[in-house]
């Protein structure tokens, strides 16, 4: 018969623990009766078709449906049992204060992993297969598989890393690669950022971990800086005292920690300072930036307080030309009254 010698090399090719009749119950010789059935019917023998059918039924239900019906109920109470100890897992891990939602994401998904392995690994078993021949087998596999995904397994391992060593957790702001975001997700593989234009940046873990990374959440408090300038010929204490006055209102600012306005460099064209001062919630830090960058433009206005801006200033060699191109215009004076240079240069001519 065909279909019986198929399935006879199949089972040759099986290793032996896998094959024996006490380990198989009644799942190879339903088979069996299955081909043989086939066997009879293209060879056109009807009775012999009849009887391999009868034959069939009856080793299903004496054999093969006791442990259908086993395998059910074992599925059905594994399973049962998996779900109440996921939800207490994860009721115990929510409570924790010294695990926050990345590791505890991590822990639920590989608690998943092991406990679906580990259910249908008994189902099988119901159906007489040999459980440690199985195990051996997905083990040489899982091996095989290890080698090809290495890029994986690093970023696996690494994930695991980051939620040991916990350099940021979901909920923090980062600075990774030169790019500002917030941490949205860890998973096994990948670390996912929202960035300030409201895009998801995916990071392989091991990235996140093999280079520099700035966290701006870790300490609970960070430190505000807002540059400007002033012209030379303005106080730099009448600028401070205007900058001062615009935090003494606002409650997002961090009390027990200095707000100061200090100068910082002595420009080419202004004296430049900066406001400092600290904020927890790390999430306004941008906004308040630019919040505060617009007020500081409008407080020193009000307060004709000159914020300057780069110009240029011109000294001419030898003027004698250009005084007699000046003289034909009609003897304009410098600041360009009538047809001389343009107010918008100042020149002065060495001799």
């Amino acid at each position: 018969m065909i279909a019986q010698q198929n399935a006879q090399n199949v089972i040759q090719e099986l290793p032996d623990s896998l094959v024996q009749a006490d380990t198989l119950g009644g799942v190879l010789p339903a088979g069996r009766e299955v081909g043989d059935a086939i066997d009879a019917l293209a060879a056109g023998d009807i009775t012999s078709f009849g009887e391999k059918v009868r034959d069939f039924f009856s080793n299903f239900v004496e054999n093969v449906l006791p442990e259908v019906i086993t395998a059910t109920l074992v599925f059905l109470f594994l399973y049962v049992a998996f779900r109440i100890t996921r939800k207490v897992l994860s009721q115990v891990l929510a409570r924790s204060k010294r695990i926050d939602d990345g590791l505890e994401g991590l822990l639920m998904k590989s608690f998943a992993i092991v406990a679906w392995t580990f259910i249908i690994v008994m189902v099988l078993a119901q159906f007489g297969i040999d459980v440690t021949a199985l195990v051996a087998g997905l083990s040489i596999v899982g091996l095989a598989v290890g080698f090809a995904a290495r890029d994986s397994l690093e970023n696996f391992i690494s994930g695991v890393t980051i939620m040991l060593d916990r350099p940021f957790r979901v909920g923090d702001q980062v600075v990774v690669e030169g790019t500002y975001g917030t941490v949205q997700d860890i998973t096994l593989r990948s670390t996912r950022l929202r960035t300030l234009n409201n895009e998801v940046m995916v990071m392989p873990n091991t990235l996140m971990i093999n280079q520099k990374l700035v966290n701006h959440t870790l300490m609970g408090v960070i430190r505000l800086e807002v540059p400007f300038g002033i012209a030379y010929k303005e106080s730099t204490e009448a600028a401070r005292s205007v900058v001062l006055h615009l935090l003494r209102t606002d409650s997002r600012i961090a009390e027990d920690y200095p707000v100061e306005v200090v100068v910082t460099d002595l420009g080419s064209s202004s004296v430049n300072m900066v406001l400092r001062f600290y904020i927890r919630d790390t999430s306004k830090e941008v906004p308040m930036i630019a919040e505060y960058t617009e007020k500081i433009f409008k407080a020193l206005k009000a307060a004709r307080i000159e914020i300057p801006f780069p110009h240029l200033q011109l000294f001419v060699d030898g003027a004698d030309g250009l005084r007699g191109i000046v003289d034909r215009d009609g003897g304009a004076d410098r600041d360009g009254e009538k047809g001389g240079p343009s107010d918008s240069m100042d020149w002065k001519p060495i001799s």
